[in-house]
């Protein structure tokens, strides 16, 4: 109880709730029946993900996280949905019984797989301070290194704005392509 006290016992607990919040949001997100909680779940998910972020030693690219993931993608589809035509659709099937046993080795086997994976690798340990973390470090890995990376996560966030623009033109009592006013 006493190692629980200390900052690496508290900071292990800190990490426990943020995994746990990673987990419960894309929980929440896939289960949902209601789109707008499965909103509320990824983006509760995406604050996990930039608690990761930021135990990793990266408080920027945790910042940039919650600005652009929650922030921004999780707004987009929130209007989105609330733009969109309510429809009554019928209530989807669940998988059958062959289907979901397949789901279900196939999950089972993925997650055996990377627990082999993780036990039999041999892990060396991370340097203490890779860099300075300086913007100006920060400027020069996005341009250099992962200017790859860089360029499809803007591709993504296009893709999400330009779909949350076509479902709002659409608006919720016009038809296609009809403008009201």
């Amino acid at each position: 109880m006493n190692q629980l006290l200390t900052a690496q016992g508290l900071g292990g607990v800190v990490f426990l709730a943020v995994s746990a919040a990673v987990v419960i949001g894309a929980l929440i997100a896939v289960n949902s029946k209601r789109l707008i909680r499965a909103v509320t779940g990824l983006c509760l998910c995406l604050i996990g993900v930039a608690g990761l972020y930021y135990f990793l030693n990266s408080p920027f690219l945790a910042l940039m996280e919650i600005l652009i993931y929650v922030g921004a993608v999780g707004v987009s589809i929130a209007f989105a949905v609330m733009l969109a035509e309510p429809r009554q659709e019928e209530k989807g099937t669940r998988a059958t019984g062959l289907g979901a046993l397949f789901g279900f080795i196939g999950g089972a086997l993925l997650t055996w797989g990377l627990i082999k994976a993780g036990l039999s690798t041999h892990w060396q340990r991370a340097a203490e301070k890779i860099n300075d973390g300086s913007m100006l470090q920060l400027g020069k890995s996005l341009l250099t290194t992962y200017g790859m990376v860089f360029e499809l996560i803007s591709l993504v966030l296009l893709i999400a704005i330009i779909g949350s623009l076509a479902l709002g033109k659409r608006g919720r009592s016009n038809g296609p392509g009809k403008i009201s006013g």
